[in-house]
């Protein structure tokens, strides 16, 4: 069965092992990182399930499946979040992707997070501090 990431068809079979070695090996990476590790270890109590959600999400955002059913953005919005975690995860995720899927897939992956950082920023710090970074306190 074929599905469409960018132009290129993609098998799916193989785009959704992709997607799951992704995703594991990120969560791998996150754990022992001194950053997001607190971040994940106080955010996911069961690690097995959340792999299978989040798998789903990437499945749902790369091919178009629908086992998917949440709201990301609602998921993160009470976590102690800092706008540095935003820019490790995604370096995380970018190193990740590229090492684990497939040239086409992985770009879609990378253009997805990369659209998803910015809006989780935008929505978790709306103001600029006096520098210019993200903040969630108006100057």
């Amino acid at each position: 069965m074929e599905a469409m990431v960018t132009e290129a068809p993609v098998d799916v079979d193989a785009a959704e092992a992709a997607i799951r070695a992704c995703v594991k090996r990120f969560y791998e990476k996150g754990d022992a990182d001194p950053l997001l590790g607190p971040i994940f270890a106080r955010a996911i109590p069961d690690l097995e399930p959340h792999l299978d959600v989040v798998a789903n999400f990437w499945s749902h955002a790369l091919l178009g499946t629908t086992r998917y059913q949440g709201t990301p953005f609602g998921v993160h919005v009470n976590l102690p979040l800092e706008p540095q975690h935003f820019s490790r995860w995604l370096s995380l995720f970018v190193e990740t992707a590229k090492e684990t899927m497939p040239e086409p897939l992985a770009a879609a992956a990378v253009a997805r997070a990369e659209h998803m950082t910015q809006c989780f920023q935008s929505g978790l710090f709306p103001f600029k501090d006096a520098e210019g970074r993200p903040s969630n306190v108006p100057v």
